[in-house]
Formats: structure tokens, sequence, C-alpha cells
């Protein structure tokens, strides 16, 4: 559909979206197209996005609804369609934003999966696993930094050598919308970086050319899911028997921080977030935890 094109060729120049974003924008207005052309056809209708209104946008919801869909996957699934008629509206495509006035489901937010100390400790101190030292020392090297960051795990992969300043004790992360930032990194992590890149790099690197700060072991850039299968094989290994995932270091990162002193705002500005009511939800952590020695302490509790 010519419209669908136009509108992600708008978010990939004009908003600078990245491609893992983009795939998932048309991957679920795709889905909605789908579905309402095909209510459009039973109805006997125009099959054109001029005879969309918001009543086959409630439809569409509710027959998600039915296939028994999170209320998080609505509210994405409906910010997608809210933003793709929007954008048709504005350009004339069509005669009203058909999705303005469809509330957005209410969510729970759900409180983030958090390490204690020490099982931090057994991915940065504990015996590694991996076919050579080299990816050893990698896989340590990505988990000091993780934690040592909070960068998300397409951060992680995203990095190159260059955006390294050991120097000044901080990395160059592009964040969600290519927006860039600097990230100061502990003494621990910076140890870590500089024993990986003067060695374990190199022997990874086996004389090609890349840019990539972290390798596999054909010595090309790490993707994300390699990062989470390298990580699932450490979680079993060290007998961790929790759903460990790059997003839990970049959540256990945020609750030690606000644990230990670290303001809101600042959190906010470390994890890059937009809003801060998107870092808020560390609180509902921290809270818990208090509650639960509270619970355990007070004679009266």
């Amino acid at each position: 559909m010519e419209e669908l094109k136009r509108y992600l060729d708008y978010l990939r120049i004009g908003r600078n979206l990245s491609p893992a974003t983009l795939l998932a924008y048309e991957r679920d207005l795709r889905d909605f197209l789908t579905f309402t052309l095909e209510q459009l056809d039973l109805l006997g209708k125009s099959q054109s996005l001029s005879a969309v209104d918001k009543y086959l946008v409630r439809e569409y919801l509710a027959f998600l609804t039915r296939e028994g869909c999170a209320r998080s996957t609505l509210a994405r699934r409906l910010a997608s369609i809210r933003g793709f008629s929007r954008f048709l509206f504005r350009e004339g495509l069509v005669k009203e934003d058909f999705a303005i006035s469809i509330k957005t489901p209410k969510q729970k937010k759900a409180i983030p999966e958090v390490m204690s100390m020490e099982e931090i400790a057994c991915y940065l101190q504990g015996n590694m696993p991996g076919k050579s030292e080299s990816l050893q020392g990698r896989n340590r090297t990505m988990f000091e930094l993780l934690y040592a960051t909070g960068i998300r795990v397409a951060e992680l992969v995203g990095l190159n050598v260059q955006d390294i300043d050991a120097r000044n004790q901080y990395i160059r992360v592009m964040g969600k919308g290519r927006k860039e930032r600097i990230v100061p990194v502990g003494e621990y992590a910076l140890d870590s970086l500089n024993t990986y890149l003067g060695r374990y790099r190199l022997e990874l690197l086996g004389g090609k050319q890349e840019n990539a700060l972290f390798l596999n072991a054909r010595g090309h850039r790490l993707t994300s899911r390699g990062v989470q299968y390298v990580l699932d094989e450490c979680s079993r290994h060290l007998q961790i028997h929790k759903n460990i995932s790059p997003h839990v270091f970049r959540h256990t990162f945020a609750t030690h921080l606000l644990d230990n002193g670290a303001d809101l705002r600042s959190i906010q500005e470390l994890l890059g977030h937009s809003s801060l009511s998107t870092t808020q939800v560390y609180t509902k952590v921290t809270m818990g935890h208090l509650k639960s020695v509270y619970n355990k302490a007070h004679p009266r509790a």
C-alpha cells in the first residue's frame, strides 16, 4: 500500500527511527490494514483508507483482545495506528484522523526483575563459560559494561571501538530515536574493557577489519540475539534460576543506584529515558524491598 510506504519513509527519514523500530511499526500496521480491509470488504464498502473510521479501530482492538493479546500489545498497536492516522490526516490522504478519539487501554506497570548483589557478582566474578579464553573475556566485559552503564542491548551491540573514551571514563551511546548520549563508566568495567581491547578482541578479530566493539567467534559484530544466547548459557552454567535478559542488567543498574541514594533525574539521564515517569517504575522495586525489610524486622509489622 502506497500510503504505508510513504509513512514508513517519513519515519525513516523524518524521524530517523532505527530499522528494528521501523520493522515493528510496519508489522503492526500491516496487521491492522489486513484486518481493516477485510472488514470493509465484508461490509461492502470501498477498500480504501478513506473508509476507515474509529469504529473499525475499536473493532480491531476488540479482535486483538479476543485473540488473547496483552494490554501492552494493544497499547503498542494503538500507538502505531495513531501515528499512521495522524500522518494520513496531516498529508490530506484521509478526511479525518480516525484514531484520535480512541483511548489507550490501562496497563498494569509491572515491577521489573532485578538481581541481587550476590547474583550480579556471579556474572562479574564467577567462572565464565566459553569455548575459548577470548570468548570468556568478552562475555565478562559485556556483563561488566551492562551493569556499569545500564545501556540497552541494542546500544551495547551498536558500540564501536571509537565510542570508548577510557581516558575520560565514558562511552558514547546511540540510543532510541538515534539520540546520542554520554554515559560514565566505572573503573571495574574500564579495567575489563582495557584487557578485552588489548588482548581478547584482537584474538577474536583474527586480522579482520571491524569497527564493532563486541565480536562473535568469527570476528564480526555480535548481535542482540547473540548476547541473549551467551547470557542464557552463562545463566545455566552459573545456576542462576531466573529469567535473566540483558534488560535485567539495566533494571538492576537503575535499582541499585536508587537504593544507594541517586536521584531519579540523574538515573533518567543515564538511562536515556525521555520521560521521568518511565524511570519512576524503579521506585516500586525499592519500596517493595523496604516493605519486605520492614515486615521481617518490625515487631508489630
